[in-house]
């Protein structure tokens, strides 16, 4: 049995896995997926799982967007913060929820729909969305970084840029000092403000005021110097060229 879980929340995550092994000892778990965009690569790259626990608010979007890019049959229960007269509305739907921090005694009531198949998996997702009204999107003020043994916080105005390197992300001031984040790259591009941050590529997210100079180059890319970077070959895409002009014009 394969049970997929998507959650934005490490905690949470690591709290409902817990969880399920006492329901599932024997179900293969399925986590690390925290946005809409991994979870649509996810489902064109893997069969589908035999349940899903999914939060409704993740770190780049709605969930209800995923399942409206991709089909899954598979039963779905939704764990939510939302109040009380939202999951009114998931209950006209017949969909199965979990209010957080989850409950193990909700949860037993949601293994035991699932047990007997009370899970209805084919929803109107587009509807759900419209019933749903999502929290304001808030962007992080400050990362926790790593020193040495130390452990410090920087404040996202002294950000120049993040970028990964042999799997590890790097967060550099202004200044020019390397800290070491034990988030991903794309999780870091959902949690800051996009009309200041742009992923230039698979490598970098740089703030605007980072940006030295820019150049053309071969096949209708840009190449990108930034500031106290020893990198000289950063280059933009071409179908990533325009989307980059337009968030320096803004």
């Amino acid at each position: 049995m394969k049970i997929l879980i998507i959650e934005d929340e490490k905690p949470a995550a690591s709290r409902l896995s817990k969880l399920l092994q006492v329901h599932f000892p024997y179900a293969e778990l399925i986590g690390n997926l925290d946005t809409v965009s991994r979870a649509v690569r996810w489902f064109a790259e893997n069969s589908a799982p035999d349940l899903i626990f999914c939060d409704i608010q993740l770190a780049d979007g709605i969930s209800f967007e995923i399942f409206e890019q991709v089909n899954v049959n598979s039963p779905i229960v939704f764990t939510t913060a939302y109040d009380q007269y939202a999951i009114r509305a998931f209950q006209v739907n017949t969909i199965d929820y979990l209010l957080k921090p989850i409950d193990p005694k909700e949860l037993d009531r949601a293994v035991e729909k699932f047990n007997s198949r009370a899970i209805q998996p084919n929803l109107d997702f587009h509807l759900l969305k419209t019933l749903i009204q999502p929290k304001p999107k808030s962007f992080k003020s400050r990362f926790l970084v790593r020193f040495g043994e130390k452990i410090q916080s920087v404040s996202i105005e002294e950000v120049a840029f993040f970028f990964s390197e042999e799997r590890v992300t790097f967060l550099q001031t202004d200044s020019g000092k390397k800290y070491v984040l034990d988030s991903t790259l794309e999780q870091v591009e959902a949690q800051v403000d996009p009309a200041i941050f742009f992923r230039l590529n698979r490598k970098y997210l740089a703030r605007i005021g980072a940006v030295e100079e820019v150049f053309t180059f071969s096949n209708s890319r840009l190449k990108v110097k930034l500031k106290n970077s020893q990198d000289n070959d950063i280059l933009i895409s071409r179908e990533k060229v325009s989307d980059f002009k337009a968030w320096l014009d803004t």
